[in-house]
């Protein structure tokens, strides 16, 4: 059984990845829990190690919506910790940067239980795990995270 579809399996090997990829995390985490605000979570580290650094150039249409470009490059969020750390304490969850999408556009983040969602004066969620990636990168439209009322 595959992990991906065939698909996302060559845009994501095309941009760097490969089974069994291991990335160095240290500098990320030391990096955004530096102002306390974030904290490096166990689904964060293994997501990271993993997809971490990898430049994904996408256009064109999608399945639900337009398939927009994304770097999962922690530090370029280095600066909206804050905003994370603000969504997570408001939804309940323990949200940790992993990247931009549409080059800068919008922000991503990660859960403590691996749902990767877009993060802006809103949040939406594309999934958790393997096919949140499906969903990122075949142009599946994220699902709006309601707010708590």
């Amino acid at each position: 059984m595959t992990r991906f579809s065939a698909e996302v399996e060559h845009v994501l090997r095309s941009s760097g990845w490969e089974p069994g990829r291991r990335v160095d995390t240290t500098a990320w985490r030391r990096t955004l829990e530096a102002d306390g605000l974030v904290h490096m979570h166990e689904a964060a580290e293994r997501f990271l190690t993993e997809f971490g650094g990898l430049r994904v150039n996408l256009g064109g249409g999608g399945v639900s919506r337009a398939r927009e470009p994304f770097e999962l490059n922690p530090g370029d969020v280095e600066s909206e910790t804050d905003r994370f750390a603000d969504w997570g304490t408001h939804l309940g969850m323990n949200l940790f940067p992993i990247g931009e999408l549409d080059r800068g556009r919008y922000f991503l983040g990660i859960s403590e239980h691996a749902e990767i969602v877009l993060v802006e004066t809103w949040v939406a969620s594309f999934g958790t795990g393997d096919a949140a990636l499906e969903n990122l990168i075949l142009g599946v439209a994220p699902e709006v995270i309601p707010e708590p009322s």
